[in-house]
Formats: structure tokens, C-alpha cells, sequence
């Protein structure tokens, strides 16, 4: 992964967005020296959560070229290879970048199924003039994808300072949150990359996020 070729590279994921504020099981519970929950102050007490939550999925890819829209995905939808390709790739994040690459770049993505079949691979070999194998990206790498190890987790500070009430309504501020991002912050997460990648070298595969600053 050499300083040219970063520059060209297209990181790509997927996230699952939620209407509900995700939260940590671990606080789910505050005890307190009390006799009834009725001598505790309505503001300090939590509320207690679903189980679930309507959700939409998204996809997205980033360089230091740009980044593209939001790809959602439709709901119901079986995320195969077929519908990778014809929905995700060819119709999402494929022409945003080629807009902004003038089709000159380093496509990547993660080693999900439907990403590493042999009918995605095809259609990449035949649309794409230059991807990343999936022989040559590690199946589980989440410390090795900007947008996984940086960009969801700015996405998800931002959305979840607002108060969601359906599915319309996340999509808005899904779409208001990512155009916020800066491409500032876009470079930073991806010049981590190459000392990530030497961390991961050197601790031959182990993860290496809890080794960062």
C-alpha cells in the first residue's frame, strides 16, 4: 500500500443504523440505596429500552477524493451478490466514483459473502479496472478499514445526538450527518492505514486497536 496508491484507494462497508439510541448493556441498571423507585428523581431514573428497534442499513465508500452518497438498502432486502452488484455497486457507489476518481482507482471491500462470491468477483474484474482480491484482504479486518475503525463511530456520535421516531426520519439525519463530515477527517482516518497495516504485520493478524493511541 504504497503513498500513491492510498491515494486512490476506495474504502468501502456497511452499517446498520437503528431508530433507537444503541445502547451498552453493561448501564442498563442503576441501583439505588432506596426503598421505592418513587423517592428517586424522574430525571435520574433510565428508561427502559426494546429489545429492538427498526433499523435501515446503509453502504458507503471514502477516499481522499471524496466520498460517495448513501447506498440504503432496501428493506427486506437479501443482501446476495446479485443485489451487491446491481443495487450497492452499479447503482450506488460505483458512479459517485467514478465522478470523482475520473475511473481511475483502488476499489476495497470487506470479506462478506455476498462481496467475496464469484459472481462479485466477475463483475468487478469486468466494471472495476483495479480491486483489492479477496485472497488478498483479510476476512475479518475491522482494523484495517477506515471506514470501520473511524468513520462509523463519528457517524454514530453525530446521528444519536438527535431524537429519532421512525425510519423517514433517521434516513434524514443519516444523510444530514454524513455530508458533515469533513474530508479532513476522511484523510485522517485513512493516513492510519499504513501503521495499521505494519501493527497487524507484526502482531501476525491479531487485532491492534487497543494497541493505538
Amino acid at each position: 500500500m504504497t503513498k500513491q496508491k492510498l491515494t486512490r484507494t476506495w474504502f468501502s462497508d456497511e452499517k446498520i443504523f437503528t431508530v433507537q439510541t444503541p445502547s451498552n448493556t453493561q448501564n442498563d441498571r442503576v441501583y439505588a440505596n432506596v426503598k421505592s423507585k418513587s423517592e428517586v428523581s424522574a430525571s435520574r431514573l433510565l428508561k427502559g429500552r426494546k429489545h429492538f428497534s427498526q433499523s435501515v442499513m446503509v453502504s458507503v465508500a471514502i477516499s481522499k477524493l471524496g466520498k460517495t452518497d448513501l447506498v440504503f438498502v432496501q428493506p427486506g432486502a437479501k443482501i446476495n451478490s446479485v443485489y451487491y452488484c446491481d443495487n450497492v455497486l452499479e447503482q450506488g457507489l460505483l458512479p459517485d466514483i467514478r465522478r470523482l476518481s475520473n475511473d481511475d482507482f483502488l476499489f476495497q471491500q470487506d470479506g462478506a459473502p455476498a462481496h467475496r462470491s464469484r459472481h462479485t468477483v466477475a463483475y468487478l474484474r469486468s466494471h472495476v479496472s483495479e480491486f483489492i482480491e479477496p485472497e488478498n484482504w483479510p476476512t475479518n479486518s475491522p482494523d484495517l478499514n477506515p471506514v470501520d475503525y473511524s468513520v462509523w463511530g463519528a457517524m454514530q456520535q453525530m446521528v444519536y445526538r438527535h431524537k429519532i421516531s421512525d425510519i423517514d426520519e433517521l434516513k434524514c439525519v443519516l444523510i444530514d450527518c454524513w455530508a458533515q463530515l469533513s474530508q479532513d477527517m476522511l484523510n485522517r482516518a485513512i493516513d492510519q492505514l499504513p501503521k495499521r497495516l505494519m501493527m497487524v504485520i507484526q502482531g501476525k493478524g491479531a487485532h491492534v486497536e487497543y494497541c493505538l493511541d
